[in-house]
């Protein structure tokens, strides 16, 4: 192999692995401490639908009435990635966002909002 072929596959591996670490990280970001956190709704008779209702009027437009997404850019939320995650770890993507791949900031809304929309989205798994 040459060796502009070999700098070039190289280069190619390291794209590659770094996208694959890249969509492998979303819940790594996450500070401990945020991690960590519980959700203060969990087990509250009509948290998932009052989560439901906040879910319809911020996400659904992305997220699609059935969570899945499009398949393409707008993710499903009925995925490993999120049953697996904490409460905390959803309630801080949700809060921060990711303006790079789309997703809004939602620290906007009241924390008990959001605490709410985790409550809905753990509800669907």
């Amino acid at each position: 192999m040459t060796r502009h072929r070999l700098a070039t596959a190289s280069a190619l591996l390291a794209c590659s692995l770094a996208l694959v670490a890249a969509a492998g990280s979303r819940w790594e970001r996450v500070p401990a401490k945020d991690h960590a956190r519980a959700n203060p709704m969990a087990g509250q008779p009509g948290a998932a639908a009052a989560g439901e209702l906040v879910y319809r009027d911020h996400c659904l437009a992305c997220h699609k009435a059935d969570a899945r997404g499009d398949g393409r850019k707008r993710p499903s939320l009925r995925s490993d990635g999120l049953r697996k995650a904490s409460d905390g770890d959803i309630e801080w993507f949700l809060r921060q966002g990711d303006l790079a791949h789309g997703m809004p900031s939602w620290s906007s809304l009241p924390a008990a909002q959001r605490w709410q929309v985790v409550a809905y989205l753990k509800s669907i798994q």
